[in-house]
């Protein structure tokens, strides 16, 4: 017992998964390398390496150049707004539990559940892989910038050497990422030692072009840019710190993009600045590797980017008080043409570029190799999953390449910038989105030990993240929205079921649980009645079909399938009903019914469907109609093995659920205790169904054939049992109408038909009974054919054998409806009366799919419960699928 009580604990993890995989995690843990990374080398490192790319220094001068500064500062706000947003919410969740691969789509994944997580994993995937082509066309822009032979010359000079075209700079791009393959399959770890070096390299860098802004002298610098009629040559200006510079550069110039030959606009401009700042997440997926992951992610993220902001702002304000906008906007280059040692500042662009492209290749193959593992797309990426012998995922490597170099038959930086910025926002908002749920679903378990956001700071993301996506492009916006979607769509109903734990379950308790309080039994009103059932169920092995038709009358209301097991807990050493809950639950699944599941334990099944009946459902969600099956001698036949869910090839679920009772086999339950279920029912102003032989209702036959007349329901609100007190107005009348209506509105029961039995006597001017029957029925807005039956014959049977003044009861019995009453004539019905109404009742043809007749009471006499069952199993003997039914309560109203 203490084992089992410790393995939840043991196994535990808010974002893990199950406790195999946990210890398939230990023993990784156990092989690897100690936890030995600082903050700094951890977590800051990792992260500016990631924003300081491309996009520090070979687009902030365009970014500056097109927008201006005011512009360039307000898109630096922007961006530093949503990804600071994003931060915190990252930080909150990466300090709430362990954190394992896959970065931001494990977070989300083991934070919203798989459906989300793998969508979400797929965008990642190719926001890294759209990322690493970018750094690759960045890297090649750079390289042909020096060793290309200048636009208009056939020969290169020196070392500009390299013919440049669009297929040229394509297989330039080519080579550069099969070194980075090249890499990834055999240096992944030189490269991560490496780290380090190439931080210390990007710093010297920076720190160069920071004192070229101040040591460099002013100087013309010539560009050449190409042109339809062959080059076109123009010239910048380095003015050093200039105020007449400045002041030009403050408002926005859009121009067109001479890389491409698209006009610039600040979403444009926007979209190639934003790549600057995607690198929020590389600390939080060292998390494995840190001494004090909770203490370094959040103290590491933070100060990495509030350093490359300052970093940004101040780099835009000394190119504009020293750059002219011609220099800014016509040479991607310029910093090292200004620069005090150019050959420095080249060695820091290819690093740079280099290694964001290694790494973002590096974690498009990571993610790839998540999603496979997990199993989420099944065998569509099993390929993936293949590693070498080291544990590099050398497929998913494989893989991610093919799709980068896909990518790179784009050609341009700027024209591929707009769709990884929308990837990585789309991710961003997802994260936010994960934090903000955890955060709504108020679970006792989310403790991160950072606080320092809250909700409002996730929707604040949220909407920041949206906005810029739709403001970027509105068209790429949606069709990524669109496909996140139809991923949603195909992994919430084709991937397999996982133990992360779903975020939406948290979310639906906390809003059902603030829903039902709302919920005042006080305020009930019968214009917003609906039948909340209770079905007793000993074996669903013989009650497939019932608990299907019991679907159909719930109306959406409230359904719960009750079972009564037969043990004394107080001899058991732990609950036997937990080990049934998982296979009931199958087959509510399996029978795709809306029902929940209520179990208990108790010495008799009275006792046992007493408690359910006081205990089942919450606040003003409970039972108040209960349904039984007949209780009769027929040998219980398996439905279960029969039902098209459970016969299908593709797929066979194990339920627990013990063989049917043979024929001669005692039953569980007596005669008089079944009848005392119905006698309780009724004290406790429930209403009860009997329902027989509704195993042999073939219901898709009888719904779905060709044949006409349609189907219908037979329905007999008159009280068999007691002719002399036949009404069709009364309470239980009424409740028999509504209950026939409501399975005639169920979707699978619409094409039947109602036929209401009017049963007359001569000299009782049936017409006119008719007519008011016709008019309740319009009253009621129940669509249904009445038909007269004559039955003077029946009653002449019933007249012959009753003993005592007629009047007597039935007078009792009107004069206390509503209140607790037990009728007395149960010993004044022969039976051979009761065969005859059975006999009235199957000559009425065509057959019905179903009958629905009315309910007695049971006798006060409890000596007379067996009499009574036998005189409800002579009147619905051959009738086939058949409900028998008593309602105490007022279901129907003729009011708005």
């Amino acid at each position: 017992m203490a084992s089992s009580e410790r393995s939840a604990l043991l196994t535990y993890r808010l974002c893990g998964g199950s406790a195999e995989e946990e210890r398939g995690r230990e023993r990784g843990r156990a092989a690897a390398a100690p936890r030995k990374l600082p903050t700094f080398l951890g977590v800051v490192v990792p992260t500016l390496l990631s924003m300081f790319s491309v996009v520090l220094f070979l687009r902030l001068g365009f970014v500056v150049g097109h927008a201006g500064l005011y512009q360039a500062l307000a898109m630096f706000a922007v961006a530093y707004f949503i990804i600071g947003m994003t931060v915190l919410s990252v930080c909150a969740i990466a300090t709430n539990g362990a954190l394992d691969a896959g970065g931001a789509y494990y977070m989300i994944s083991r934070a919203l559940g798989p459906e989300f997580g793998g969508s979400i994993g797929i965008m990642f995937f190719l926001a890294n892989v759209c990322g690493s082509a970018l750094y690759v066309l960045g890297l090649v822009e750079a390289v042909v910038d020096s060793f290309g032979i200048p636009p208009g010359q056939e020969a290169g000079t020196g070392v500009h050497v390299l013919p440049q075209s669009y297929w040229f700079e394509l297989l330039y791009g080519t080579v550069l990422l099969a070194l980075c393959l090249l890499v990834c399959l055999v240096g992944a770890s030189i490269y991560a030692k490496a780290t380090f070096l190439i931080f210390l390299i990007v710093a010297a860098v920076l720190g160069t072009i920071l004192v070229s802004f101040f040591a460099t002298r002013p100087l013309k610098v010539p560009i050449r840019l190409p042109d339809s009629n062959g080059t076109e040559t123009d010239n910048g200006s380095f003015t050093g710190f200039s105020l007449s510079t400045l002041r030009d550069n403050l408002g926005g110039k859009y121009d067109v993009d001479y890389t491409t030959g698209q006009m610039m606009s600040f979403s444009s401009v926007f979209a190639v600045m934003f790549n600057g700042c995607t690198g929020i997440m590389a600390g939080s997926n060292m998390s494995g590797d840190l001494k004090r992951p909770s203490y370094s992610i959040p103290r590491g993220t933070i100060s990495a980017v509030l350093f490359t902001y300052l970093v940004y702002n101040l780099l835009a304000f000394l190119m504009c008080a020293t750059c002219n906008r011609t220099l800014l906007q016509k040479d991607y280059g310029f910093l090292r043409d200004i620069s005090i040692f150019p050959p420095l500042v080249t060695v820091g662009i290819y690093a740079a570029t280099l290694s964001a492209a290694m790494s973002n290749l590096i974690g498009a193959s990571r993610i790839l190799y998540a999603l496979a593992r997990d199993d989420l797309f099944g065998q569509a990426l099993a390929l993936a999953k293949k590693t070498s012998a080291s544990g590099n995922p050398v497929m998913a490597v494989i893989l991610s390449w093919l799709v980068v170099q896909l990518v790179l038959f784009s050609g341009k930086l700027n024209t591929i910038a707009s769709v990884v910025t929308i990837f990585f926002l789309l991710v961003y908002a997802t994260v936010n989105l994960a934090c903000l749920a955890l955060e709504w679903a108020s679970a006792p378990n989310f403790r991160p030990t950072f606080r320092y956001f809250t909700w409002h700071t996730c929707l604040l993301g949220i909407a920041g993240c949206c906005v810029m996506m739709f403001l970027i492009s509105p068209v790429s916006a949606s069709a990524s929205l669109g496909f996140l979607l139809l991923l949603l769509l195909a992994l919430h109903y084709l991937s397999p079921s996982s133990t992360w734990g779903y975020i939406s379950q948290a979310l639906i308790f906390h809003q059902v649980r603030k829903y039902l309080l709302m919920l005042d039994v006080r305020k009930d009103h019968v214009k917003f009645w609906r039948p909340q059932m209770l079905l007793m169920v000993q074996n669903p092995r013989g009650s497939a079909r019932l608990i299907d038709f019991v679907n159909d009358l719930k109306k959406s209301g409230l359904y719960v399938l009750g079972h009564v097991e037969l043990q004394d807990l107080d001899m058991l050493p732990s609950d036997p009903l937990q080990a049934q809950q998982d296979s009931w639950l199958s087959l509510v699944d399996k029978l795709n019914v809306k029902a929940f599941v209520s179990l208990t334990l108790a010495p008799s099944v009275r006792h046992g469907v007493r408690q359910l009946l006081f205990t089942s459902g919450l606040g003003g969600m409970r039972p108040n109609t209960l349904v039984l099956g007949f209780y009769d001698d027929e040998a219980p036949q398996d439905g279960l093995a029969r039902h098209p869910a459970f016969t299908s090839a593709r797929e066979e679920v194990p339920l627990g659920f013990p063989p049917l009772r043979a024929a001669a086999t005692p039953k569980l339950l007596s005669a008089r205790e079944y009848v005392g279920i119905v006698a309780d029912t009724l004290k406790m102003l429930r209403n009860v169904l009997l329902a027989r032989q509704l195993e042999s209702l073939d219901k898709a036959w009888e719904l779905r054939r060709a044949a006409s007349p349609p189907p219908t329901i037979h329905v007999w609100p008159v009280n068999l049992l007691r002719p002399d007190s036949a009404r069709y107005a009364d309470t239980c009348s009424l409740f028999l109408l509504q209950m026939a209506c409501v399975l005639n509105m169920a979707r699978a029961w619409r094409r039947a038909r109602l036929r209401l039995f009017l049963c007359v006597e001569a000299g009782t001017m049936p017409h006119a009974q008719e007519e008011k029957l016709r008019q309740l029925l319009k009253d009621l807005r129940i669509q249904a054919q009445i038909q007269l039956v004559p039955w003077d014959a029946i009653t002449r049977l019933h007249w012959q054998t009753c003993q005592g003044p007629s009047g007597g009861p039935a007078e009792e019995e009107e004069e206390e409806e509503g209140v607790v009453n037990f009728p007395t004539n149960t010993t004044q019905v022969s039976d051979e009366y009761v065969r005859a109404a059975n006999k009235l009742v199957l000559e009425q043809s065509p057959a019905p799919a179903v009958r629905f007749l009315y309910l007695p009471r049971p006798p006060a006499d409890t000596s007379l419960y067996p009499l009574y069952l036998h005189q409800l199993e002579l009147l619905t003997r051959g009738l086939g699928p058949t409900v028998l039914v008593h309602g105490v309560s007022a279901v129907t109203s003729t009011q708005l």
